[in-house]
């Protein structure tokens, strides 16, 4: 078991449950089970200390990153908050929204099958994936390698049910398990050129390239748009464009994502 302490504007329900991940389960605690870099672990809140229950504490830095616990999101919210009064808003709605920093091919293929998909059937599919194709591990299974994606035929894709996205999937692991993927200019490189890198691949838009570059590599400057954040922009931020909300645009993303989904009667 590992436990940070003093651990602020964290909360768990509103992380791991806005659609960023989708490998992280729900007790009726509060505390969430799942899955992330092949580790079977439970996270829980215990006033201000984050507690993560089958984690060794050689992972301490590991689980430290993916919560990007090194980050001060208050102070973050602040800087935002001066932008916009309804990011302000937003941000104060949901003040414990954290940008997990996960594992990049997983993030990759996670949201080529969340396109035109709803959160409940993109759990599944993931789910199916990964008792299909990868590795037992204590509490389940790990998230499959890009190799051992890249083996399946279209067959065998076929029995996730991902419908036209197995092709997508497909061509994605081929293109990363063959080294065509350069994560290291996606992660460090020109925003633009590492968008365009993962673009390569066959059925990656703007919007999944994006995501992955937000949740996978950490390029907060990502601003993803989708059906709702289009429709929160046009509602909201008529006068705003994503390079408006500057270097931390991606959290204030989450913010505007979390408060346009939870807030349905804004857009009657």
């Amino acid at each position: 078991m590992i436990v940070f302490e003093n651990v602020a504007d964290l909360d768990l329900a509103q992380t791991l449950d806005c659609g960023q991940s989708f490998r992280w389960t729900e007790r009726p605690d509060g505390s969430f089970d799942g899955i992330a870099f092949s580790r079977s672990v439970n996270v829980s809140l215990d006033g201000s200390s984050l507690v993560i229950d089958g984690a060794g504490e050689d992972d301490r830095a590991l689980w430290r990153e993916y919560f990007d616990l090194d980050l001060d999101y208050g102070m973050v919210r602040r800087q935002i908050s001066g932008l916009h009064p309804v990011l302000a808003r937003a941000a104060e709605y949901a003040p414990g929204i954290r940008v997990l920093r996960q594992e990049p091919f997983e993030t990759l293929i996670t949201f080529i099958i969340s396109q035109n998909n709803n959160i409940k059937r993109i759990k599944g599919i993931v789910s199916r994936l990964c008792e299909s194709f990868g590795e037992p591990i204590s509490g389940g299974f790990a998230f499959p390698a890009a190799q051992r994606l890249s083996e399946q035929s279209a067959e065998a894709l076929a029995t996730l049910r991902a419908g036209f996205r197995a092709r997508y999937i497909s061509d994605a692991a081929k293109k990363v398990a063959r080294g065509e993927i350069d994560w290291q200019l996606c992660r460090t490189g020109d925003y633009g050129a590492a968008r365009a890198e993962l673009m390569k691949i066959t059925g990656v838009g703007v919007k999944v390239a994006d995501c992955t570059l937000l949740f996978g590599l950490h390029r907060i400057e990502a601003f993803p748009v989708d059906v709702w954040m289009k429709r929160a922009m046009e509602k909201l931020f008529p006068e705003m464009a994503p390079a408006d909300f500057g270097e931390y645009a991606g959290i204030a993303q989450q913010y505007i994502f979390n408060y346009s989904r939870m807030h349905p009667e804004i857009f009657e």
